[in-house]
């Protein structure tokens, strides 16, 4: 029987925009309560897109443990508690890694992997009362290595020994996690991304494939969600890109440079 999120409390960070927009969407489409999460209280403020639905918006930097506590008790008092945790903010880099400070590598362990932990720890009591489930949103780079991004694959990586490790505890207890790898989405995380020194990247941007709309995507990691799977590979890229990188890495490697290895010369 598919999960039923009707009347359920989902939490998704990075929600102001782009693909926690889309997710924030589609689950209060099915009838959940939504909890939006994202750093820019500004942007929080001026959103529009939750107008009709039971929802709560929380101006909150998930790189801060602080934080994410303290929008999830506000969460609780006004929901009772949280049922699904949607993992969705995230920031990149696109800079070789001789030209990046350790400091913008740190900050992107902060917010991708560090982030996702604050906001599991803060709710895992009330998942693991409601038998509820997590999803994080990691990428092809949590499973294959990415040039020009060593920092964001490596924070994507954190999130796949993370969660894989954390499903063997609290599955038998009825809790559910689900790893979500897509490739390239048309949201504003590369064109955001931060260059080697921290300040907005201005080179041209690689991409593999065709860009998955927000609003596919979310339907996709919907339907996961749904069914209660442990993995999603959503896209034609992230399924080759899975079984060409374990069945043949350095063809993979070469195969991936060859698309993307300009980003080196930004």
């Amino acid at each position: 029987m598919a999960r039923d999120f009707a009347g359920k409390t989902v939490v998704v960070t990075g929600a102001a925009g782009g693909l926690g927009r889309a997710l924030a969407l589609r689950f209060a489409a099915a009838g959940a309560r939504i909890v939006a999460l994202d750093r820019d209280a500004a942007v929080l403020a001026g959103l529009t897109f939750l107008d009709g639905v039971e929802a709560l918006c929380i101006a909150c930097d998930v790189s801060s443990e602080a934080d994410c506590r303290r929008a999830v008790a506000e969460a609780r008092r006004a929901f009772g508690g949280v049922d699904l945790l949607i993992n969705n903010a995230g920031i990149t880099h696109r800079s070789a890694f001789a030209r990046t400070e350790p400091a913008v590598i740190r900050r992107v362990m902060e917010v991708n992997y560090f982030g996702a932990l604050h906001c599991t720890h803060a709710v895992l009591e009330d998942l693991l009362a409601r038998r509820g489930m997590v999803i994080a949103v990691s990428s092809v780079a949590g499973f294959a290595p990415l040039i020009a991004r060593t920092g964001y694959a490596a924070s994507k990586h954190a999130l796949h020994g993370f969660f894989d490790s954390l499903r063997t505890e609290i599955e038998p207890l009825g809790v559910k996690v689900l790893l979500v790898c897509p490739s390239f989405i048309q949201t504003g995380i590369e064109q955001h991304a931060l260059s080697g020194d921290g300040t907005p990247a201005r080179h041209a941007q690689s991409v593999v494939g065709s860009r998955s709309t927000p609003e596919a995507m979310a339907e996709k990691i919907f339907r996961a969600a749904q069914a209660e799977r442990r993995l999603l590979l959503p896209d034609r890229v992230s399924r080759l890109s899975w079984w060409v990188s374990r069945l043949m890495p350095r063809f993979y490697e070469r195969q991936m440079v060859k698309m993307l290895g300009k980003e080196m010369r930004g």
